[in-house]
C-alpha cells in the first residue's frame, strides 16, 4: 500500500469522501433542530427523540455491519451503500412538510452511517501501520471535520440565497454527497482477503481482551451523559443568538475540531492514546457544566471551541485506541460493537436530555451531561492502568 509520510493513499481518499458526506450533512444537521421547532413548531421533547433514535439505529447498525463485513472480509461494498443511504435522506428531508418526515429523513441518513463506519474504521485500520494509526485517524477525521466547517457556512449562504427556504437547502446538499459516493466507487483500492469463516451474527467475545470490554463499559457511562449536540445549537438560540450566529458557532466549534484532529492523533502515537482521551472527559464535563451555568451568549463563543478541543481529543483517538485493543481481522465487529453500545446510550442521553429540557430546564441536561461525564472520567484514571495490546489472530 503506498504510503506518504505515514499516511495511506486510501486514507487520504477516504477522508475526501467524508469531507464531501459531511458538507452534505452538514449544511442540513445544524438548521435541523430549528426547522422543527420554528417551522414545523416541534417540542424539544420531539427534537430529542428524533436524534436519539436516529443516532441509535445508526450505531446498533454498525455492529451488524462490522460483523458482516470481518466475515466475508469486504469492506468496500457496505461503504458504497452507507455513503448511499446517506445521499439519498437529502431528498427525504427536502419533502418534509412534518415531523415524522423530518425523521425519516434523519433515520435514513443514520442508518447509512450505521452501514459504513465499521467497515470503513476498518479499512482505515488495515491502511495504516500500527506505529501510525493515530496519525492516520487524525487525518481522517480532520478532512471529516473540514466538510463540518464548510458545510454550516455553505448553509449559512444558501439559506440567506434561497431567503429562508430549508427545504431547498436539503436538496442542495444532495449534490456533495453524491460525488463522494462516485469518488469512493471509483477510486477507493482494497486487497482481496479470505473470508475468516465466523458463522453467524456474533461478536467473537473470546478473541476481545479484557482492556476492550474495560473501554467499552466507560464509554457507555460517558455516553449516557453525551446527548445530541443539538442540545448546544438550541442552548445558543435560547440565549439569544440569532440563527446565522447560532451555525457560526457550530462552524467554530468543527473548525477547532478539524484543525486538532491531527495533531491529536500524533500526539497520541507518541505519549499514548489514554492519556489524550482522559483529558478529553475532562473537557466535555467543563463544557457542559458551563453550558447549564452561564446566562450570556458571549460564553458560546469560548465554550463551542472548548468543546471542538474535546471532539479532536476523542473521536480519532479514542477509534485508534480500540484499534490496539482488537485483532485488525475482527477490528469491523469491534468498531461496530462499540458503535452499538454509544448508540444506545445515546438514544437514552437525547431523549432524557428533550425531558429534562422540557420539564426540568434548559440547564438540567447539561449539568447531568457533566456529572456523567466525571465519572466516566474517574474510572477510565482507576481501570485502564495497565492495557493489553492485541495480538493477530493465529
Amino acid at each position: 500500500m503506498e504510503k506518504k509520510k505515514g499516511i495511506s493513499l486510501n486514507v487520504v481518499i477516504l477522508g475526501i469522501v467524508s469531507f464531501l458526506n459531511d458538507v452534505a450533512s452538514e449544511m442540513v444537521y445544524p438548521v435541523v433542530p430549528i426547522f422543527l421547532m420554528s417551522v414545523l413548531g416541534a417540542p424539544a421533547l420531539i427534537v430529542g427523540f428524533i436524534e436519539g433514535l436516529a443516532d441509535s439505529v445508526s450505531k446498533i447498525l454498525m455492529a451488524f455491519s462490522g460483523i458482516l463485513s470481518d466475515r466475508s472480509q469486504k469492506r468496500k461494498p457496505y461503504v458504497v451503500w452507507g455513503y448511499s443511504f446517506a445521499t439519498f435522506s437529502h431528498l427525504i428531508m427536502a419533502t418534509a412538510g412534518s415531523w415524522p418526515v423530518v425523521m425519516l429523513g434523519r433515520i435514513i441518513n443514520r442508518t447509512g452511517k450505521g452501514i459504513r463506519t465499521s467497515a470503513r474504521d476498518a479499512l482505515i485500520t488495515e491502511s495504516s501501520d500500527k506505529v501510525s494509526r493515530g496519525r492516520n485517524f487524525g487525518f481522517h477525521r480532520t478532512l471529516d471535520s473540514l466538510g463540518a466547517v464548510v458545510g454550516p457556512l455553505l448553509s449559512i449562504i444558501v439559506l440567506k440565497m434561497l431567503n429562508g427556504n430549508y427545504r431547498n437547502l436539503f436538496l442542495i446538499a444532495f449534490f456533495p454527497a453524491l460525488l463522494g459516493v462516485l469518488l469512493f466507487t471509483f477510486f477507493i483500492k482494497e486487497k482481496e482477503k479470505q473470508p475468516l469463516g465466523i458463522k453467524g451474527l456474533r461478536f467473537e467475545w473470546s478473541k476481545a481482551n479484557d482492556s476492550f470490554k474495560i473501554f467499552l463499559l466507560i464509554s457507555f457511562i460517558f455516553t449516557l451523559g453525551n446527548s445530541s449536540d443539538v442540545f448546544m445549537i438550541l442552548r445558543a438560540q435560547n440565549l439569544g443568538l440569532s440563527i446565522g450566529l447560532t451555525i457560526f458557532t457550530y462552524v467554530l466549534f468543527n473548525s477547532i475540531y478539524a484543525l486538532l484532529s491531527l495533531p491529536a492523533g500524533i500526539i497520541a502515537d507518541k505519549i499514548g492514546a489514554r492519556k489524550i482521551l482522559f483529558i478529553g472527559f475532562l473537557l466535555f464535563a467543563l463544557v457542559y457544566f458551563s453550558f447549564g451555568y452561564i446566562d450570556s451568549p458571549f460564553w458560546i463563543w469560548i465554550l463551542f471551541p472548548i468543546y471542538g478541543i474535546y471532539m479532536a481529543l476523542t473521536d480519532g483517538v479514542g477509534k485508534a485506541y480500540i484499534s490496539k485493543l482488537i485483532p485488525h481481522e475482527i477490528s469491523a465487529s469491534a468498531f461496530g460493537i462499540y458503535q452499538t453500545l454509544m448508540g444506545v446510550g445515546t438514544f437514552f442521553a437525547s431523549t432524557l436530555a428533550g425531558a429534562l429540557w422540557t420539564f426540568a430546564g434548559v440547564r438540567s441536561p447539561f449539568y447531568f451531561g457533566g456529572v456523567m461525564a466525571l465519572v466516566a472520567a474517574f474510572l477510565f484514571l482507576i481501570l485502564t492502568k495497565r492495557v493489553r495490546i492485541a495480538q493477530p489472530i493465529a
